[in-house]
């Protein structure tokens, strides 16, 4: 079972414009936007099964630009 974490911004000099940016960048970095996106509505098994394929697919090609960008040095 995942374990969930708060998410603190601190309000330096009643900045609240700047705080908001930084509560809007760590919730997207966290993944909640997209996963309430796909609670908002009903997703047959099938596209689950295909958007986990493709979600899969790009993070192994991202690791794979990655293993060839580092190891040319």
């Amino acid at each position: 079972m995942r374990e969930f974490s708060s998410l603190e911004v601190k309000v330096v000099n009643r900045d609240l414009e700047r705080a908001m940016k930084v509560l809007k960048k760590k919730i997207q970095n966290d993944g909640l936007f997209r996963r309430l996106k796909l609670k908002k509505s009903y997703e047959k098994p099938s596209e689950c099964r295909r958007r986990k394929r493709r979600e899969s697919e790009r993070r192994q090609r991202i690791a794979r630009l990655k293993r060839s960008r580092y190891s040319r040095y």
